[in-house]
């Protein structure tokens, strides 16, 4: 039988479940605005995002775009689409922080940005300002996004 340990564990997200993590997440960020605006990291933080703006009724809502995977495969980060200035005021929100590769990437953009993350990672835990729960370094998370119905 072949051996499992290098897999991840694999966890299956469900609508319900993220947006109640996401919910969580918002109240604690309301807490430590105001915010100008917010930032959501395409494409895996923009489900994220959306609910957290709503949570907390900003209007000012804009996008950078960062790949890092191809598949489940991670890879260096590249840049689609990125954001200049100080960041001052404004809440970026990702569905993972998984090596940190990414919010560092963001932090270099923006430096005074609060980041944020639905899930964090050990190795990417210092690399954000908050997250909702934090999950194995060895988990795989599946988004409701990612699934057909």
């Amino acid at each position: 039988m072949p051996s499992r340990e290098n897999e991840p564990q694999i966890m299956r997200l469900g609508w319900d479940a993220l947006h109640a993590e996401v919910r969580g997440l918002a109240r604690r960020l309301a807490a430590l605005g105001p915010w100008r605006g917010l930032v959501a990291v395409a494409r895996g933080g923009l489900v994220p995002a959306a609910i957290v703006a709503e949570e907390l009724q900003l209007g000012l809502v804009d996008t950078l775009a960062i790949a890092s995977y191809d598949g489940m495969r991670r890879g260096a980060p590249r840049i689609l689409k990125g954001l200049a200035g100080p960041g001052e005021g404004l809440l970026v929100v990702d569905d993972i922080a998984d090596s940190g590769a990414t919010a560092r990437l963001v932090r270099a953009m923006l430096p005074q940005a609060h980041l944020a993350a639905v899930y964090a990672k050990p190795a990417g835990r210092p690399f954000v300002d908050s997250f909702a729960a934090a999950v194995a370094q060895d988990s795989w998370i599946v988004f409701p996004w990612e699934t057909s119905p």
